[in-house]
C-alpha cells in the first residue's frame, strides 16, 4: 500500500478540495499519512494571492525532499495554474497540474513513476469549465463545503480569474446532498466556501439559483448545529440575507466582508464595485438587526497610487467603523494584472509600515469586540486544541474562548459564561462547572 501526504497553502476552498482528492486516493488503495511519515507521494495544494505565497510552495517541495527524495511531488492549485513551467523547474517536482485536471490527478498519473523532466499538466484557463463537488471532512472540528468556484470579476490585484476560471456553482440540490452527508458524521459546523460565494448560482454558463435560495435551504439540514458563510462581496450581501441570517435555524451571526481600501479613489482604482459608503450602509444593516454580530474586513495596504492621506482615509474609516477584526495584506505585484503597470509604486518599507498600524488596530478592534460580550452567555464549539493545560473553541460570533481541559468537550457544542479576557487576548471561562450542556 503506497503512502501519500498532503500538505495545502491558502484558502479554506483549497483545504475543502486537499480533503476530496485525498479520500480519492484512499478509494485506490493509497495510505493517508502525515508529511513527515516518509511518503511515496506527497501532493501539494498551492495559492498564489500573494509572492510570499509562491515561495512557501518551493519550501515546502525543498522540505518533502529531505524527507523523501525518492518520493513522487505533484503541484496543485492555483500557482500551478498561473505557472507550471516555472514550478516543473523546481528541483524535486515530478508533476505540476492546472485547474482543469487537478481531480483527475489519479488517472491522469496513474502509476506515479518519476521521469527524468517533470509532466506539465496544465490547460488553459478556459478549459476550467466544470464545477468539482468538494468538502472537507475528519480534518477539523468544522467542515468546509465548497458551492462555488472561479470569479468574473477582474480586480486589478487578483490573479484568480486566471488561476481559477469564470465563475460557476454547484446546483443547490448536490449542495444539500453534501451537507447531509456531512451532518451523518461527527461534524458540528459546515463553512461555505467559493471564490466569489455572493456570485452562487451560475450552471452551465446560465444563472440558474440565487445564493440566498441555497441559505433557506442548507438551513433545513437536520444534523448540523452551525452553518458559517466563509466571505461575501458587500455589493452581493444583501438586506434579504442579513435578514434571514437573523431568525435563522443555523446560520450563526459572523460576517466575513472584503473591503480592501476605505478611499473611493483607491476602490475605483481596484475595480471594485462598490465604494465605501455601501460598506457602511451593509455593517448598519447588520448591527442594527444582529448587535452581536462579528463582522471581519479584508483590506489590502500599498496598492499603486495609494499615497499617504489615502492611507489615513482607510486607517480612519476602520477605526470609526463597528467591525470586529481585521485581515490584513500588503500588496504584492502579480502577473498579467493591471495594478503594477499603474502609476505611484509604494515602496515596500513603507507598504509594511501601513500592514503593521493596520494590524496594531485589528488586535484593538478585536479585544474591544470581545470586550462587548463579557458577561454574556455564548455557546461554543470546543476543538481539539490544547495549550498549557487549555482547550479552545469558538462561540457562535466567532469570539475564541479558552477553558480548562475536558476531553469530552471536543468537538461539542456546550453553553458558557463569557468572564474575561486573558493575557493572551482569549476570552474565558472561569470555572469548568460553568460549562454545561446546551441542550
Amino acid at each position: 500500500m503506497k503512502k501519500v501526504a498532503f500538505y495545502t497553502l491558502g484558502c479554506k476552498l483549497n483545504f475543502s478540495e486537499t480533503s476530496t482528492i485525498s479520500r480519492q486516493f484512499e478509494d485506490r488503495g493509497f495510505m493517508k499519512v502525515d508529511f513527515s511519515q516518509n511518503p511515496d507521494v506527497f501532493i501539494i495544494n498551492t495559492c498564489s494571492v500573494t509572492e510570499n505565497a509562491d515561495k512557501k510552495c518551493k519550501k515546502i517541495v525543498k522540505e518533502a525532499q529531505k524527507i523523501n527524495p525518492e518520493a513522487y511531488v505533484a503541484i496543485i492549485g492555483c500557482y500551478a495554474q498561473l505557472k507550471p513551467k516555472e514550478i516543473s523547474e523546481i528541483k524535486g517536482v515530478d508533476a505540476v497540474l492546472g485547474a482543469a485536471e487537478k481531480f483527475r490527478l489519479l488517472d491522469l498519473l496513474p502509476t506515479f513513476e518519476k521521469t527524468e523532466e517533470a509532466k506539465v499538466l496544465a490547460s488553459e484557463i478556459n478549459e476550467a469549465k466544470t464545477f468539482n463537488n468538494a468538502y472537507s471532512i475528519n480534518d477539523r472540528t468544522r467542515t468546509f463545503l465548497k458551492v462555488q468556484d472561479g470569479c468574473n470579476y477582474h480586480c486589478a490585484f487578483c490573479t484568480i480569474p486566471l488561476a481559477r476560471g469564470k465563475s460557476r456553482s454547484d446546483s443547490i440540490e448536490n449542495i444539500i446532498s453534501s451537507a447531509k452527508e456531512i451532518a451523518a458524521t461527527d461534524t458540528k459546523e459546515i463553512v461555505l466556501t467559493g471564490v466569489n460565494i455572493g456570485d452562487f448560482g451560475i450552471l452551465e454558463g446560465k444563472r440558474k439559483e440565487k445564493f440566498i435560495d441555497l441559505v433557506k435551504d442548507i438551513d433545513q439540514v437536520e444534523g448540523i448545529d452551525r452553518i458559517r458563510i466563509s466571505s461575501i462581496e458587500p455589493n452581493l450581501l444583501t438586506n434579504e440575507i442579513i435578514e434571514y441570517t437573523l431568525n435563522s435555524k443555523r446560520f450563526v451571526p459572523h460576517f466575513h466582508i472584503p473591503l480592501q481600501s476605505g478611499s473611493n479613489k483607491i476602490l475605483r482604482k481596484m475595480r471594485r464595485r462598490y465604494l465605501r459608503e455601501l460598506y457602511v450602509d451593509r455593517v448598519t444593516k447588520i448591527k442594527s438587526l444582529i448587535p452581536d454580530c462579528c463582522i471581519g474586513v479584508d483590506v489590502i495596504v500599498g496598492f499603486p497610487g495609494e499615497t499617504d492621506e489615502d492611507f489615513l482615509e482607510t486607517y480612519n474609516f476602520l477605526n470609526e467603523l463597528n467591525v470586529s477584526y481585521l485581515h490584513v495584506f500588503t500588496y504584492s505585484e502579480r502577473g498579467n494584472t493591471a495594478a503594477p503597470e499603474m502609476d505611484g509604486t509604494v515602496p515596500l518599507k513603507e507598504r509594511q509600515r501601513r500592514s503593521k498600524m493596520l494590524r496594531i488596530l485589528s488586535e484593538k478592534k478585536k479585544r474591544h469586540f470581545y470586550q462587548t460580550q463579557i458577561g454574556t452567555t455564548r455557546k461554543v464549539l470546543f476543538e481539539d486544541d490544547v495549550q498549557d493545560g487549555m482547550m479552545h473553541g469558538f462561540t457562535e460570533n466567532y469570539v475564541r474562548v479558552a477553558a480548562k481541559y475536558d476531553p469530552l468537550l471536543i468537538n461539542e457544542v456546550k453553553k458558557v459564561q463569557l468572564v474575561g479576557i486573558n493575557e493572551n487576548g482569549t476570552v474565558q471561562v472561569e470555572e469548568p462547572e460553568l460549562v454545561f450542556d446546551s441542550h
